[in-house]
């Protein structure tokens, strides 16, 4: 057999976390080879795609998950503000990277919209208000807006008022400069980048297995899945960046580090239209509080995506289950993750996620007019007609060991390295897109700390803020930010035009567009 083929990187899988990492490598270290592997046919076709995730720029302006009510009554902001200083970090990335020709269409991937908080009800319109006192003091929330008034209300979100009984108190927090982001085009952005720059491509072939040799290097065997040939890959560095499967691949190479995680699958639907009626009376993504008992993946959501140029409607999630740990996955993907070191985490959140087992089964029971039931919550007037159901991407929620339980589900994402930095991989989901610049900094930092020292000049021309809290320094965050909404056009208006078709043919166009790519 001929020797393995020689690259310095191989990355597995062509998503978002793959693209950036691919784009951060390429500019620090232009010289060395890179080889992408892809089991698909085009990049960005699993979860960041843009059908099949919601397209939020995770930066917490609007997520109540992340600011939890304390015993007390107190809202507890720590983890917004965690979130909002690592989507800074991508956002000053992608102007650079647009300033420098690695993003050559900003806005194909990204558009400004509003990001709001909804809520009603009495006590969870007080929750709101302390949420918003909460936050607005502090420099990265500082535009927030609390409003409780049921005419300006009406103004800025007229599906939402149409039809609705104002005696049940509504409020809002409403901050204008919130974004949508299309991963997809972002992913395949970043790609291009480093395929002009001379990164190898390989779309529909599969890792197939990874083993480390003595020298520290990994030999890949990866197989074209239309011919079955196998090419053989020698690499000093592999990162796994395979969403849902990153999850079997570590397990594959045998890292001890990998040892005892697990993963539990759950598929995301939502209700789509591309009415240009609605679309043109709802001009934001706005959030809701989950269901009592409900995880907090489930929170409901309103959604304006601008995707190809198009605007559109989505709204969920509702959660979908299926064993596999990618969308165009195998049902065997589940059992087989399955292994002795992680048995009695999988069965430690199989005793103690009851909630979660409940929440998913309710959530497959839903008949298609109990959805559009749900939706009237936001949009009291919508009818079954306008709205189709789109199923997408798939999520595997990370499972690690924990002390005394066996093991507990984090809603999150995790970087995974050996301890020699030679592999790595990235688990989990939300936020996990809007974070992949600081999660691929983390990535660079551990595996590659001889190197990373002298890399920082560069990274710190990519992103100022790198290695600082701008919520400890305004005026550097007022600098970056209003760089980065010049450069990236947040200041102009969203590039979309009303869907001309249908809701039906509409989103199968969409559809097809996503297939075309895929």
């Amino acid at each position: 057999m001929s020797e393995p083929e020689k690259t310095d990187v191989l990355l597995v899988g062509a998503g978002i976390m793959s693209a950036t990492l691919c784009a951060l490598l390429r500019l620090v270290e232009p010289n060395w080879s890179m080889t992408l592997v892809e089991r698909l046919d085009g990049a960005a076709a699993e979860s960041s795609d843009p059908w099949n995730n919601a397209g939020t720029g995770h930066s917490a302006l609007c997520e109540l998950n992340y600011t939890p009510e304390r015993p007390d009554g107190s809202i507890d902001i720590t983890k917004a503000v965690h979130v909002n200083e690592q989507f800074q970090v991508s956002r000053q990335f992608w102007a650079y990277a647009v300033e420098n020709g690695v993003l050559p269409d900003v806005r194909s991937f990204l558009n400004p919209i509003p990001h709001v908080s909804f809520a009603h009800g009495a006590h969870n319109v007080d929750y709101l208000k302390r949420r918003y006192e909460a936050l607005v003091g502090n420099p990265l929330f500082a535009s927030m807006e609390f409003i409780g008034d049921r005419d300006e209300f009406t103004r800025r979100l007229p599906l939402m008022a149409q039809g609705r009984d104002f005696s049940d108190p509504v409020a809002l927090n409403w901050t204008q400069d919130g974004t949508d982001v299309d991963f997809g085009s972002l992913s395949k952005q970043l790609i291009g980048f480093g395929a002009q720059q001379g990164m190898s491509t390989l779309f529909g072939h599969e890792v197939r297995n990874l083993r480390q040799g003595s020298d520290g290097t990994w030999t890949v065997k990866v197989v074209n899945r239309r011919t079955g040939a196998t090419r053989k890959f020698n690499a000093k560095f592999v990162f796994v960046g395979a969403g849902g499967g990153a999850l079997p691949l570590l397990q594959k190479a045998g890292i001890k580090e990998a040892k005892g995680f697990g993963g539990f699958p759950v598929g995301g639907e939502f209700l789509i239209t591309g009415n240009p009626v609605l679309t043109a009376a709802h001009q934001a993504k706005v959030y809701g509080l989950p269901p009592l008992g409900a995880p907090p993946m489930s929170v409901p959501h309103l959604d304006t995506r601008v995707i190809n140029g198009k605007s559109w409607l989505l709204f969920g999630p509702f959660a979908g289950w299926s064993p596999k740990f990618l969308k165009q996955g195998k049902v065997t993907d589940l059992p087989l993750s399955v292994k002795p070191n992680n048995l009695v985490s999988m069965l430690g959140v199989g005793l103690t996620e009851g909630g979660l087992l409940k929440y998913l089964i309710s959530q497959l029971l839903l008949s298609p007019g109990a959805r559009v039931d749900a939706l009237r919550e936001f949009a009291p007037d919508a009818v079954d007609s306008d709205w189709v159901l789109d199923v997408a991407g798939q999520r595997v929620q990370v499972i690690r060991k924990a002390k005394g339980k066996g093991g507990v589900l984090e809603f999150g994402t995790t970087v995974l390295s050996a301890a020699d930095g030679s592999i790595a991989g990235l688990l989990g989901a939300s936020p996990g897109a809007s974070t992949a610049v600081p999660a691929m900094f983390d990535v660079m930092e551990r595996c590659f700390p001889d190197k990373y020292r002298g890399w920082l000049p560069k990274l710190k021309e990519m992103v100022p803020s790198l290695g600082t809290e701008l919520v400890s320094e305004p005026a550097l965050f007022e600098k970056v930010w209003a760089h980065g909404t010049k450069v990236l056009k947040l200041d102009e208006p969203a590039g979309s035009v009303p869907a001309t078709a249908g809701i039906g043919s509409g989103v199968g166009a969409g559809q097809s567009a996503t297939a075309a790519n895929a």
